[in-house]
C-alpha cells in the first residue's frame, strides 16, 4: 500500500511481521513476545541500555524515526512504567502501525507525526532518558538529523545521565568520520558500538554510536563490551580515538 511517503509491504516471517518501505527492511514486530529485537542494531542499543540502566528500569524515551515501533515495544515490555514518544513523518505509515500491531497506548507510547530534525528542538530540556535516533532517506540519514545544532538539542532534551543512540550506516566511512567528529564536540562521552569489518569498511552495515554529558566509567565500559559480546551476533565496543575508526580530514 502507498502511505504518506513511501510504498509499505508486510510479509509474515516465522513469528512476527516484516514491514517494508519501498523494499527495504524497515521493522520486524514479533507476534508472539514484544521483547524479542530481530535486527541487530536495535538489539545492540537494547544491550546498551540494559548494560547501563539495568534491564527492567523504566525510562523516558524518545525515538526519532518511528516506522514499526519495534524497539519501544521491547521496551515497553521489559520496563514497565516507561513513557515514551515515537516521532515518524509519515502520517499515513503512523495511524497504520497503529492498526496492524499491538503498539501500547498513550502515556505507554505516544507517536507523534513530524519530521525529527523539527520535533528536536520542542522537547523539553531534561525530560528524556533516551533519545534514539533511527532516521533514513534513501538509505542514508538525512543531513538535517546529524551536525553539532542537531544533536545540541538531543543534548538539551536529555536528563541528567541521559543517553543519545544513533544508527548510522557504513558505508560511506566519510560520514561515520564526520558524525564522530560532532558527536566529540557536542558531548563529553562517546563509544561505537558495532562489527569490526564493518567499522573497518570491509562489508556494509549498521553502526550504533552512543554518547553522554557525562564521562562513561571504567565499569560502565566494561558492562557495555561484555553486554554486546554476548548477543547472539557478537560485536565489540571502540572509544573515540581508535585509531581503526574512520577519521575525519580536515
Amino acid at each position: 500500500m502507498r502511505t504518506s511517503c513511501a510504498t509499505a509491504q508486510l510479509e509474515v516471517r516465522d513469528t512476527g511481521v516484516l514491514l517494508l518501505l519501498d523494499g527495504t527492511e524497515s521493522s520486524w514486530i514479533d507476534l508472539r513476545d514484544p521483547t524479542h529485537l530481530d535486527f541487530e542494531y536495535l538489539q545492540q542499543m537494547d544491550a546498551v541500555l540494559s548494560a547501563l540502566r539495568g534491564p527492567t528500569a523504566p525510562v523516558r524515551a524518545v525515538h526519532l524515526g518511528g516506522a514499526g515501533c519495534a524497539l519501544a515495544r521491547a521496551w515497553d515490555a521489559a520496563r514497565p512504567g516507561s513513557e515514551q514518544l515515537a516521532v515518524e513523518i509519515d502520517a499515513i505509515l503512523a495511524s497504520k502501525v497503529r492498526k496492524w500491531f499491538d503498539l501500547p497506548r498513550a502515556p505507554r507510547l505516544r507517536i507523534r507525526v513530524g519530521d525529527a530534525a523539527l520535533a528536536v528542538g520542542t522537547l523539553r530540556p531534561g525530560e528524556w532518558d533516551v533519545v534514539v535516533r533511527d532516521v533514513f532517506a534513501g538509505g542514508a540519514v538525512p543531513p538535517t538529523c546529524v551536525g553539532r545544532d542537531f544533536l545540541m538539542q538531543c543534548r538539551r532534551a536529555l536528563a541528567p545521565g541521559g543517553i543519545y543512540l544513533a544508527n548510522a550506516a557504513c558505508p560511506p566511512r566519510v560520514a561515520i568520520a564526520a558524525e564522530l567528529s560532532d558527536l566529540h564536540g557536542v558531548f563529553d562521552a562517546v563509544l561505537v558500538v558495532a562489527d569490526a569489518a564493518v567499522v573497518r569498511g570491509r562489508r556494509p552495515g549498521n553502526i550504533v554510536l552512543l554518547a553522554r554529558a557525562q564521562p562513561w566509567s571504567e565499569h560502565e565500559l566494561d558492562a557495555v563490551e561484555r553486554a554486546v559480546r554476548r548477543l547472539p551476533l557478537p560485536v565489540r565496543t571502540w572509544q573515540e580515538d581508535d585509531p581503526a575508526l574512520p577519521q575525519p580530514s580536515f
